[in-house]
This record gives structure tokens, sequence and C-alpha cells, in this order.
């Protein structure tokens, strides 16, 4: 996980090399608001412990404040929520209900100024990822999990309103008292949604 943590402080040196100009003619305001009501969190199978993959429906919603034309901090938090599917296990194929994950992270936002509608950005961060019990996976009580995430997307506004699209690489810390389902190890996720943004403090 340290090539990742690596890849957001290359990501807040090249922010910190940016000169801090006002909002000029940027499409998006101070502060912009994204209201997630679908997307989809993914991980891979564990490659030393064999802990399946398996996959989540997400939502969540993600407040950015604005440091310049160039640079702003994020907030997010997200819900991955459990969905029935076939789980691979080492001993066979269940069908079950994935457990609900919970994540919240603090990220860097680096757009591009194209002085157009479309807005195009890189972001990472870190934050923690919260895995819920449930008696049928075999996990036994909540545990919280430190992760990292980079990624990018693009933005698209239309005045007060607009559309988001991202991606994010996650990664999962690995916890030696974790179930066995997931993270004994570090796990390696993807995740994707699709976004309303609300422009805010133009």
């Amino acid at each position: 996980m340290t090539r990742w943590f690596a890849a957001v402080a290359v990501v807040a040196a090249v922010a910190g090399s940016v000169p801090a100009h006002a909002q000029e003619s940027s499409t998006q305001g101070a502060v912009v608001v994204t209201v997630i009501p679908a997307g989809g969190t993914f991980f891979t199978q564990g490659k030393d412990t064999r802990e399946p993959s398996f996959g989540n429906y997400g939502l969540g919603g993600a407040v950015e404040v604005r440091l310049n034309r160039y640079v702003g901090v994020e907030g997010e938090v997200t819900g991955a929520l459990g969905v029935t599917q076939d789980i691979d296990f080492t001993s066979g194929t269940s069908h079950l209900k994935s457990p609900d994950l919970l994540g919240y992270n603090g990220n860097l936002v680096v757009s591009a100024a194209t002085g157009g509608t479309l807005v195009p950005y890189v972001t990472g961060g870190v934050g923690g990822l919260t895995l819920f019990d449930k008696a049928g996976l075999a996990i036994p009580d909540t545990q919280t999990f430190f992760t990292g995430n980079v990624g990018g997307g693009l933005k698209w506004f239309n005045g007060r309103w607009g559309l988001r699209a991202d991606y994010r690489f996650i990664a999962v810390r690995s916890n030696d008292e974790a179930p066995a389902f997931f993270g004994r190890e570090t796990r390696y996720g993807h995740r994707v949604y699709g976004a309303v943004l609300i422009n805010a403090g133009r």
C-alpha cells in the first residue's frame, strides 16, 4: 500500500507547485457538493489468503472546497451496500449477500483549468473503511481498516448544476485480527460512480 501513498504524495507535490489564483474563469464554484445516487465497489480476491472477491452497490456524498482554480480538498462519505451474489470460497461457491461497508476519506483534488464546462481531474487521499458484522459470513463484529485511494474523473457543469463520473483504486490495509472473509491481507478494490453536482459558493 506504500506505493499508493507515494502516488498521493506526488499529487500533493504537484498541487503545491501550482500558483494560487482566484476563481477566475473556472466553471466550478468555491464549494462543490457531490450527491452519489448510484455506483459500485468491487474487491478482488485475496492473493495469499484467498479471501473472496465481491461487489457492492454504492451511494454517498462529498463536499469539495476549492483553494484556487486548480486545487481543492474534498471530504467524502460513501456507503457500499451488500448485494446477493455468488461468492467463491475455497470450499466452494455460495449464493450470499455481501457485507455492508462504510468509507470516509479526505482527498486532494487537482483539476484542469479548461475554462469550459468539462473539467477533468485527478485525486487521491486517505481514510477509513468500516466493515459491518454479518453472522452468515463469519464476521462477528464491526471492524475499521485504514485505506488509501487514487483515481480521477470528469465533471460537467451547466451553471448551478452538473454531473460527475469518478473512478478510484482503493487499497485496504491488512489487520491480523480481521475475519477470514476480509482484511487479513491487504485488499485492493475498484470504485466507480455517477453523481449529481451542486455548484455552490459561486
